[in-house]
């Protein structure tokens, strides 16, 4: 695994993980095989299923490569916030194999969630996770006055049909869940809960700087801390060390392609 995962919690405020990436080079590979359209491999390979990499055209090259590019005279932030999303699946993945987790999404600041989480026991949803994925350098104003307002938001049922419509596409591919029930669960029971992902610097990668960082989580989404998740990963200097990883990728798509010319 490219990503290792500490795990933390803040008694009544909020827990998760802390992400650390241990293999670059691995990180890039499987950044370059979502961006390919090959998400199915990746899950795969990350749940330790040993699976030889599917054929890679050429055809898919283009599009790839288009999403680890920032077009002349743009700010980075589309590219980066992409590739983030792809790290934050690959953690989520990691963290828990056996929930339902919808696949990245194939265009850049594409309207919607940045993720979905759905964690099943007994043949029921018993937890709707709603992922917000922030690559920034400054992560308490972002969690302050971008995250948090959502949040409220959506804890209020705004998108509530874009969240079904989610749902619904995610069980589909698994038959052993009745998405109706799922649905009722989700909107009545009020069983959605949320994971804010973000870039930190080294004060908020402490214990007591994260302890700020996610002040006010708990009067922005009330209830068991179970429903409040929140991700760090300490980044020095983000948007150089996404501009390597993008050309890694970008290195490992042209490779793939290569081997199977």
């Amino acid at each position: 695994m490219p990503i290792s995962l500490e795990y933390y919690d803040h008694p009544t405020l909020c827990h998760g993980q802390v992400w650390t990436i241990t293999d670059e080079n691995l990180l890039a590979e499987q950044i370059a095989r979502v961006a390919m359209g090959q998400s199915r491999h990746v899950q795969k390979i990350i749940a330790g299923t040993n699976v030889g990499p599917p054929a890679s055209r050429a055809s898919a090259a283009q599009g790839a490569i288009g999403l680890l590019t920032v077009p002349a005279g743009e700010d980075p932030w589309h590219r980066d916030g992409w590739i983030f999303q792809v790290i934050s699946w690959i953690a989520a993945q990691k963290a828990d194999p056996n929930a339902l987790i919808r696949p990245p999404q194939m265009i850049h600041a594409l309207k919607g969630f940045d993720g979905l989480r759905l964690e099943l026991s007994g043949g029921e949803v018993v937890a709707a996770t709603i992922f917000e994925d922030k690559a920034t350098d400054d992560a308490r104003k972002t969690v302050r006055d971008l995250v948090w307002p959502e949040f409220r938001l959506l804890d209020q049922g705004d998108k509530e049909n874009i969240l079904v419509a989610e749902v619904v596409a995610l069980l589909e591919t698994n038959r052993n869940v009745d998405p109706d029930l799922a649905i009722e669960n989700i909107i009545w029971k009020n069983i959605r809960h949320y994971r804010v992902s973000i870039t930190v610097g080294k004060y908020h990668s402490t214990s007591k700087g994260r302890v700020k960082l996610f002040k006010d989580y708990d009067k922005v989404i009330d209830g068991k801390v179970s429903k409040r998740g929140g991700e760090v990963f300490y980044i020095e200097h983000l948007r150089p060390w996404m501009s390597s990883l993008a050309e890694k990728s970008i290195a490992h798509v042209n490779n793939m392609v290569a081997a199977h010319v």
